[in-house]
């Protein structure tokens, strides 16, 4: 039993100690930061969409479907706003994808609990079930998840944001397209290359953020996260924030070890 406590412990410190010495990797911009929805070629809407924020495309012109859909904030058609939005976006998707990991993911996701940090898969990543964002106490702490391919999302699968993780400081960098499963919940920004897709009665809280690609929308509710032009840049913890850390970790490991150690000075 206490075994099993330390080593909960232990993963616990470790996962602090990395969150500790991250900054913010990425900020979206201020423009690219009001938009619920942007596409690079079109939006197309099916249903009675509800989006918080801007919607809006470029270089691409097409926007259909609102109504019956809903927009709060105003429609951006390969208008200059919009332009501004996606050179921001290209920038901000760059930022994601060259930001040096923390572990290597891949596969499925759901049933996971995630820290603050870095995690890349050179290929696709799915989630079923639900997958748990945990900030550690910390509303600035970034989750970035970088994937070569696609990202899918099963029906009714669910992200959840848990102590102190914000919406607004996750970020999905996806090499070609995203496709949100039916009835699914998800939190975070994505950044997609390509494509993003939403299924029948998806709620996303964040932005669907396509460069190249449609957005394709079917009775979607898009909640844009608050806190226009991101989370400042965290600052670099004081040396005896990490020192502290750092030390509590290696007493845990002698603690462990104690018997090894003391063996070998009977030796």
């Amino acid at each position: 039993m206490k075994g099993r406590a330390l080593n909960k412990l232990t993963t616990v410190l470790f996962w602090l100690t990395c969150s500790l010495s991250l900054k913010a990797q990425i900020t979206l911009g201020s423009t690219v930061d009001t938009f619920g929805v942007l596409a690079g070629s079109t939006v197309t809407s099916s249903g009675p969409t509800a989006v918080l924020g801007n919607l809006g495309v470029s270089p691409g012109s097409a926007v259909t479907g609102f109504p019956p859909g809903q927009v709060s904030g105003t429609i951006h058609a390969a208008d200059a706003f919009a332009g501004t939005a996606q050179t921001q976006l290209t920038t901000a998707y760059n930022a994601a994808a060259g930001a040096p990991s923390s572990a290597t993911v891949s596969g499925d996701l759901g049933g996971l609990t995630f820290f603050p940090g870095v995690y890349t898969s050179s290929t696709s990543l799915a989630i079923t079930g639900t997958v748990t964002l945990n900030a550690l106490g910390n509303p600035n702490a970034q989750f970035i998840f970088q994937m070569g391919s696609t990202l899918t999302t099963a029906v009714g699968s669910t992200v959840v944001l848990t102590n102190g993780a914000q919406a607004s400081n996750v970020f999905w960098q996806v090499g070609s397209s995203a496709t949100l499963g039916t009835s699914s919940f998800f939190s975070g920004n994505i950044l997609a290359l390509v494509s993003i897709s939403l299924g029948t009665g998806a709620a996303l809280q964040g932005r669907a953020l396509a460069r190249n690609g449609a957005v394709t929308l079917l009775s979607n509710t898009i909640n844009t996260p608050a806190g226009s032009g991101g989370p400042p840049p965290l600052a670099t913890p004081a040396p005896s924030s990490l020192i502290l850390v750092t030390t509590a970790l290696l007493g845990i490991v002698i603690y462990q070890g104690r018997k090894r150690i003391f063996q070998s000075f009977r030796t």
